[in-house]
């Protein structure tokens, strides 16, 4: 059976989609019992220092699996601390990714190829995006067929919201991907206001059913990433692991409901 690729996506910085996608996913891989992927295409490389895992100390992340054909996915694939969890790092090489693709027709697809050896091996396969438009965020929306967007319950978060489902659209057009379709949107940096609670009304307004309970902001969740480790290694009775686990059977739902 073929894994569910599933991003972790907004276009806008500072919506918590690193924390989402690496908890999210060791939560498939330790509470599940699930083999997960994790594809980290973001230049700041948190997703595998958040898993216990220094980028900076390895020879080769996704930048050259992307880049150098002769290089499988498999050969920058690293284990991690959780059990059942990969990590496909990434590193600052990622910023010379679209120059250095720049020539070939197919460059939207390379991770989609890449994938293509490795996609069977597991459950899940989930991205972590950097937190701009660009060639590598077009990769991640080819590759995957669904979507976690993240969205600050601040000022303006509503039009990254809508810029999204916009980039959406045009990928299912551009490249073919009707399938692709955002399952869950995840209201985060939720605090106890007005404007919070009008931001929320909004997505459960735009997206029924496809709106997860608030994730609030949580000391222990940072304390955990500053750790290096995920919520379940580090408190997993806290009450920022149970808004995580939330998240985590809302994406499960979510993906086998449609």
């Amino acid at each position: 059976m073929a894994a569910r690729r599933i991003a972790f996506i907004n276009e806008k910085g500072g919506t918590c989609k690193t924390t989402l996608a690496v908890n999210v996913a060791a939560y498939f891989a330790s509470k599940k019992q699930k083999r997960v992927l994790l594809v980290d295409l973001d230049t700041q490389g948190h997703a595998g220092k958040s898993l216990g895992v220094d980028p900076r100390g390895l020879a080769r992340n996704v930048f050259h699996a992307l880049t150098d054909p002769a290089l499988p996915l498999e050969a920058v694939t690293v284990p991690t601390p959780t059990p059942n969890l990969f990590l496909v790092p990434s590193w600052k090489d990622m910023a010379e990714f679209p120059s250095a693709a720049a020539g070939d027709p197919q460059r939207a697809r390379r991770l989609e190829h890449r994938l293509a050896s490795v996609n069977d091996r597991y459950d899940f396969i989930f991205f972590d995006a950097p937190p701009s438009l660009g060639l590598t965020s077009t990769n991640i929306l080819v590759a995957a067929d669904e979507i976690v967007v993240p969205v600050a319950t601040t000022y303006l978060a509503l039009d990254g919201c809508a810029e999204m489902v916009d980039t959406v659209n045009d990928v299912k057009a551009n490249f073919g991907r009707q399938a692709l379709r955002i399952t869950l949107v995840v209201p985060t940096l939720y605090r106890k206001t007005q404007l919070a609670d009008e931001v929320v009304a909004k997505l459960k307004e735009y997206f029924p059913r496809r709106t997860a309970e608030p994730f609030a902001l949580s000391v222990t969740v940072d304390e955990a990433q500053s750790h290096g480790k995920t919520i379940w290694e580090y408190a997993p009775w806290s009450r920022g692991a149970t808004m995580l686990q939330a998240i985590a059977e809302a994406v499960d739902r979510a993906g086998r409901t449609g």
